[in-house]
């Protein structure tokens, strides 16, 4: 089965639109990455100001050589000036292996 890591990211509420911002204009190279699944950036709706961000794994080691990666550097180099990073200093990485999964039936509808 697959591996999943999730960043938790706390991101000051005067600074989440450039958060998202970095996110809507990151360069897409994970998803060439060897062993990429999936990726999700999740917003707190409620009670916390932690993004979560979501990638799936083939294996541990995938994604630990998606991190020593140039590509990940590149991914993670700040924005330059315009886009400086905008999260405070609290990170943390969880890793999970994903035990079960399940998607949507063929035989029922979908919501719209």
């Amino acid at each position: 089965m697959s591996i999943v890591k999730i960043n938790a990211v706390t991101v000051p509420p005067d600074k989440q639109a450039r958060f998202e911002e970095r996110f809507r204009g990151r360069a897409g190279a994970v998803e060439k990455t060897p062993g990429f699944e999936w990726f999700e950036l999740l917003r707190p709706l409620e009670g916390t100001d932690q993004y979560l961000v979501y990638t799936r794994w083939t294996t541990d080691a995938d994604y630990q050589a998606w991190q020593q990666s140039q590509n990940f550097d590149r991914a993670h180099d700040g924005g330059g000036d315009t886009l400086a990073p905008a999260a405070a200093d609290s990170h943390h990485l969880w890793s999970y292996e994903v035990l079960e999964s399940a998607g949507p039936h063929a035989d029922q509808p979908q919501r719209a």
